[in-house]
């Protein structure tokens, strides 16, 4: 986002839309390397295929070789199977999922929801267990979410964003990560987030650290229903305070002022960052919203079990293109069909996932442990963490901004330390602090809990 960081005692950064010109932090050429690989043509190529099923509904056909989602999924499933091929075969591919009987909703008959799933193993012991997720959902529907006969090509919503993920595997799968990273096709997402709610609760009960869940849902169009055409912006939505905390929790986050720092929301800051050093010419727009009003998408069932997670989705849509039967009214194409489809769009989408799973799988894990030391009344800041165990660890950033602003405004770099006291009033500013390796990738900022030690 276009904005100019306030100097003082701090490393100054200019970042104009897109591509940073200054800074400390020299840019990863492997991640130059994998913005530029991405390729719409191949995007188009998955987008059109997806749509030849005809529908991919929930409860449609499965044993159809050419139609329906059971034909969906073995085809995304064996796509992933040709990516890990053609790269060592560093890829784990697995559908996993469950039956789920009908529940006088969306769901009409007994089906099996069932998630694809590829998972690149990070590369480096103390990280590996690390897990961050990149997913769009494979299942579409039309005006009726029970008719699972009619044609429900699902361009956008959400063959975009599966394409998005076939195409981040294949580039990144050719890659080494510190953390591990999961692509995923996604099932049931229209009929109540089921896949998602399945795989998150899951994760939960296995005690998976997953640090951080990217969705792809509706990222292909660059034309709103007015008009409007923009080719340079996404929007990223993320909680502010979390689905997760009971009332009394929310309360003292509001006392303390931190309602705009969940570990969401410093992940949304953290993608936005990434399209700033990575992808020239095109900009994130944070959305402080879990998401659009009567909509819903598959990062909120892993809100829900505690986990951060966000949405990428196109800046202006067009509802005659997103749940709807196939027809034409009054000369109006209604239709959520491959024409139109932005494929320099969605491939634009993908760098910015691709640049920010790239350094965020790379960098340290976020501080644990993070307070602000309270003890007693001071005009400056103490912060206090348990130190990182990764033997590439090069220190710390403190972050801050000031308390009406949106984003980190200052950063200032200190080393392998535990602890740090700034000449900053901690009642007139909010920190965060982020873990920096030795070729300059940086976690997530964490906001720093008041504490008395």
């Amino acid at each position: 986002m276009k904005r100019l960081a306030s100097c003082g005692v701090v490393m100054c950064v200019l970042v104009i839309s897109g591509c940073a010109t200054g800074g400390r932090d020299r840019l990863d050429p492997d991640i130059q390397t994998m913005v530029r690989d991405i390729d719409p043509a191949r995007i188009e190529s998955h987008v059109r295929t997806l749509v030849g099923f005809g529908t991919r509904n929930t409860m449609s056909e499965t044993e159809s070789p050419t139609r329906g989602i059971g034909a969906a999924r073995r085809w995304i499933r064996d796509e992933f199977k040709r990516i890990s091929a053609a790269n060592g075969n560093r890829l784990t591919v697995e559908l996993d999922g469950y039956h789920q009987e009908p529940d006088g909703r969306r769901i009409v008959k007994s089906i099996d929801i069932l998630n694809v799933m590829a998972t690149l193993p990070g590369a480096t012991p103390e990280s590996a267990g690390r897990i961050y997720i990149v997913s769009g959902h494979y299942d579409s529907i039309c005006s009726d979410p029970s008719d699972y006969t009619s044609d429900a090509p699902g361009a956008n919503d959400d063959a975009s964003g599966v394409a998005a993920v076939l195409e981040l595997a294949r580039v990144m799968s050719k890659h080494k990560f510190d953390a591990t990273i999961v692509f995923m096709a996604v099932a049931g997402e229209e009929q109540g987030l089921l896949g998602s709610k399945f795989q998150a609760s899951k994760s939960r009960q296995r005690g998976d650290n997953i640090e951080g869940v990217l969705s792809n849902d509706t990222i292909g169009s660059s034309l709103s229903a007015d008009g409007v055409r923009d080719r340079r912006h996404v929007r990223v939505f993320s909680e502010n305070v979390p689905l997760t905390e009971t009332p009394e929790q929310a309360i003292i986050r509001q006392r303390v002022g931190n309602e705009h720092d969940s570990d969401a929301r410093q992940l949304a800051r953290a993608i936005d960052r990434a399209c700033d050093r990575y992808v020239c010419g095109f900009d994130v727009v944070l959305i402080n919203r879990l998401d659009r009003f009567l909509r819903g998408g598959d990062h909120k069932a892993y809100a829900l079990q505690g986990y951060p997670a966000v949405r990428f989705t196109e800046m202006n849509e067009d509802y005659r293109h997103q749940h709807q039967n196939v027809r034409v009214e009054d000369g109006v194409q209604y239709g959520d069909l491959p024409e139109f489809i932005d494929f320099a769009h969605v491939a634009n989408v993908a760098r910015v996932n691709a640049a920010a799973l790239a350094t965020l799988a790379r960098a340290p894990a976020p501080p644990t442990n993070v307070r602000m030391i309270t003890a007693k009344l001071t005009t400056d800041t103490t912060l206090r963490w348990d130190a990182n165990t990764e033997s590439d660890l090069a220190g710390y950033d403190i972050l801050w901004r000031e308390t009406t602003a949106s984003q980190w405004q200052n950063a200032k770099r200190v080393g392998k330390v535990a602890e740090v006291t700034l000449p900053l009033s901690k009642d007139n500013f909010i920190f965060g602090v982020s873990a920096v390796d030795e070729a300059g990738h940086r976690s997530r900022a964490v906001y720093p809990l008041p504490a008395k030690q």
